[in-house]
């Protein structure tokens, strides 16, 4: 059983990481029905930021976290104000195809500025080793699930009451009502993409501290994608239960039956969930009223 419990508790960490991802998937496209492919990239280019910042000024783990959430806020601000903004209107598919693109753009960036081998993050949280019953995990790791258990807190508090929030439901639901209500629709989309960069920057700090940095990393965008669709992708809380879920999972089938599995075991969560349940498993049916 001890096997079990070291890939249980490994599982839980990275489906943490990957349920910080996903809640920036569902972020944005709760706000906007738009899928950001280029998630995984802002998450390692905000890594590679961290990176050097520890580097260059010396500052630990802590002082960190906040200068990483205000630069990914800024990068994030950028991206809409610069390449969505000016495409609203235009077919959803069009700016799909521009996150695609702007996903590439930023990965050729990251190689032709730190290069491609990996690097060692120097501001690490601790080396200490924390036991819950069977369960032995790192610093570095229960930091990663605890930063994801503040944040789903925040958001069904952000959704439920606060005026953002709430605008943001409705601009969800319906965006020409929204208009007719007064809600700055604009306004709204330019938030979603900040609060999803902010929980990338954090996702990217954290995948530096429990692994390395390195080009690979902006994988962790598309393995985290199958837990916005088991979780459903408009759902920010069933996201993060998603990352838990495919996280465990692919470290215990990786455990008992091989490293394949572990790669393929989310887009398998997503072939079952999108013939069963294509709206996730907390996610919101679309009804169509005529």
């Amino acid at each position: 059983m001890n096997y079990f419990f070291a890939l249980f508790g490994s599982g839980l960490a990275v489906g943490a990481v990957y349920g910080l991802v996903a809640i920036g998937f569902a972020v944005i496209y709760k706000a906007t029905r738009v899928i950001n492919f280029a998630h995984g990239e802002m998450m390692m280019l905000n890594a590679y930021l961290a990176h050097t910042i520890a580097v260059h000024t010396g500052v630990g783990f802590w002082t960190l976290v906040p200068i990483v959430i205000i630069i990914s806020i800024v990068i994030g601000l950028l991206v809409e104000v610069l390449l969505i903004r000016p495409m609203i209107g235009e077919p959803t598919i069009a700016i799909v195809m521009m996150t695609v693109g702007l996903a590439i753009v930023i990965r050729s960036i990251v190689v032709l500025i730190w290069g491609a081998a990996p690097l060692e993050f120097p501001a690490q949280p601790g080396d200490s080793v924390l036991v819950f019953g069977p369960i032995r995990l790192y610093l570095a790791q229960v930091i990663a699930i605890g930063f994801l258990v503040v944040i789903m807190a925040g958001f069904a508090m952000f959704y439920r009451y606060t005026r953002s929030g709430i605008a943001m439901r409705a601009a969800a639901n319906n965006e020409t009502v929204a208009l007719l209500m007064g809600i700055d629709v604009r306004r709204i989309y330019a938030l979603a993409w900040a609060l999803a960069a902010a929980t990338a920057g954090l996702a990217g700090l954290l995948v530096s501290t429990i692994y390395e940095i390195g080009p690979d990393m902006s994988a962790f965008g598309l393995r985290a994608f199958p837990a916005t669709i088991l979780g459903g992708l408009d759902a920010v809380g069933g996201s993060a239960i998603g990352g838990f879920i495919i996280g465990i999972l692919e470290n215990i089938g990786e455990g008992y039956i091989g490293r394949g599995l572990k790669e393929i075991i989310g887009f398998v969560i997503i072939l079952v969930v999108l013939m069963i349940r294509p709206f996730g498993l907390f996610g919101t049916r679309d009804v169509e009223r005529v």
